[in-house]
């Protein structure tokens, strides 16, 4: 289960960020998950709690966001693709492999209350695919 590991370098890198910010406590970490990252969502869930525990991260949601594949048709331009079984523009039917979106695996924000208790955010590294 590789999303254990992938799990604690997430923690590492918004804990990272957030002791530079002076943030004391996440609430929430959002992650841009694509469909190629190779990731396993249900499984990342599950071992994001275990990688949070003893780190500021600790009792965080982690919130993903669903990025579909996308590819760049030569006729279309970018074009989403309905399934990831066939690479070919689902209008034109042309076959492409130029990934536009898809591929990621990347820290968008974290939340954190600030010191009046006010919902604030910060954003944070990319976290490379591993």
């Amino acid at each position: 289960m590789h999303e254990l590991s992938i799990a604690y370098s997430l923690v590492q890198m918004a804990g990272e960020a957030a002791a530079n910010a002076g943030i004391h406590s996440v609430q929430v970490v959002h992650l841009r998950l694509g469909a190629l990252s190779g990731v396993v969502e249900e499984a990342l869930l599950f071992s994001y709690d275990i990688a949070a525990q003893g780190t500021i991260l600790e009792g965080s949601r982690l919130i993903i966001e669903k990025i579909p594949v996308a590819v760049r048709c030569p006729t279309c331009g970018e074009v989403e693709l309905p399934t990831m079984q066939r690479f070919r523009c689902p209008i034109c039917e042309t076959p492409t492999a130029d990934i536009v979106r898809g591929k990621e695996l990347e820290i968008a924000a974290l939340e954190f209350e600030d010191e009046e208790d006010e919902l604030a955010g910060v954003a944070a590294p990319t976290l490379a695919a591993v």
